[in-house]
């Protein structure tokens, strides 16, 4: 702790101490409302096909299928396939919408890769139900496997994130038979408030999942399979790796996942235009006490205990990870060095596409990858 401190002191100038701070601030900041920052600019219609005319961006251009949401809770859903409209617009091709809307020219949308607003989306009957957790009751949709009732799954969003994105793999788990729980977190805006209102970076949400860890066991598992998205993946690193868990986690489908904050910290720095090496700035503001009490957090957060590529030798459980190559949240080169340090228990699935947006890319792939990993690794 005093090496970090005494170089994150060497850094923290004048200017570099504001820094610090507002990265750690706009890291662990409360969930606010969902930023529109897109704009429908044309619908054509052609015959069965309705089409909307978007600004070309790294985004609008990906193929893929994705969600676009709107400022009324409405969304509409568009399929791979991209037309050119021009050098600075394209089209995409709506298949499915909430109410049958059809936007118009003007209308402002956010772009995303949670596909299903809700378990019935999805086509999966759920039930709501809460969690008991040491925050306060977090609510939880709970999907009755139709089969294999020994096995569940919990499924783990990300930073910023919500449940209902995790419902692209509860829809695999509900086809293999399992019971799922896709649980919320404390300050995740589903989930208890707690404190301030900040996020951890999953290192106090961690009690949150082995609360849902407890409930699936008093009610019949016995054995789990960990779902985590992003944050969420290093939630599930961590319960796997607690002395009360072992045993009963049989597995890990991580997608796009964080393994070294410190790491994913630079990376979002470099997307935003900032020094990698200012990401560095931040860390004695979330390791420290003292610091980390200014940026509004209850107490540090041991960032190195996320390090997974430093601490491979000490898992034990077999992991799937689905990781897109294009990450610039989360780099996939992590990953590649976590399978490197122990190709014994890590396969890594690599697609053409950003953070957590694999699914997204190529919904096929992704469920096949998923349950033939299933298949080979939980056959009793």
């Amino acid at each position: 702790m005093r090496r970090i401190i005494a170089a994150g002191a060497a850094l923290l100038t004048a200017g570099g101490l504001s820094l610090g701070w507002t990265i750690a601030r706009r890291l662990t900041a409360p969930v606010g409302p969902r930023n529109f920052d897109l704009t429908i600019r044309d619908v054509e219609v052609d015959g069965d096909r309705r089409l909307l005319v978007l600004d070309r961006t790294r985004q609008t251009a990906a193929r893929g299928a994705y969600n676009l949401w709107f400022e009324t809770g409405e969304w509409v859903r568009i399929s791979d396939e991209v037309l050119d409209r021009g050098s600075d617009q394209i089209a995409r091709v709506v298949t499915d919408a909430a109410n049958d809307l059809l936007p118009s020219a003007g209308d402002r949308f956010s772009w995303s890769g949670i596909y299903f607003a809700n378990p019935a989306d999805a086509g999966l009957s759920a039930r709501e139900i809460p969690i008991n957790t040491p925050a306060g009751a977090a609510s939880a949709w709970l999907i009755e496997g139709e089969e294999d009732r020994a096995t569940w799954a919990i499924h783990i969003h990300g930073l910023g994130s919500s449940r209902a994105g995790t419902l692209r793999g509860a829809q695999i788990a509900a086809e293999m038979g399992f019971t799922s729980l896709v649980i919320s977190y404390r300050n995740d805006g589903e989930g208890p408030r707690f404190g301030t209102g900040r996020s951890m970076l999953g290192f106090t949400e961690t009690e949150d999942t082995e609360a849902a860890v407890d409930y699936a066991i008093q009610n019949g598992a016995q054995r789990i399979v960990l779902f985590g998205w992003s944050m969420g993946a290093a939630i599930a690193l961590r319960v796997a790796s607690r002395a009360r868990e072992r045993g009963v986690i049989a597995g890990l489908v991580l997608d796009s996942p964080v393994l070294n904050w410190i790491d994913v910290i630079k990376a979002n720095c470099a997307r935003s235009g900032l020094p990698a090496a200012a990401g560095n700035l931040a860390t004695p503001w979330l390791t420290f006490g003292p610091f980390a009490r200014m940026v509004g957090l209850p107490r540090a957060i041991p960032l190195r205990e996320f390090d997974w590529v430093q601490r491979a030798e000490e898992l034990t459980v077999p992991m799937l990870i689905l990781h897109g190559a294009s990450d610039d949240s989360a780099p996939i080169s992590v990953s590649k060095a976590l399978r490197a340090r122990r190709p014994d228990l890590v396969q890594l699935e690599s697609f053409g596409a950003g953070h957590t947006l694999a699914w997204n890319s190529d919904p096929a792939r992704w469920r096949s990858a998923v349950s033939v990993w299933f298949a080979m690794q939980l056959v009793p």
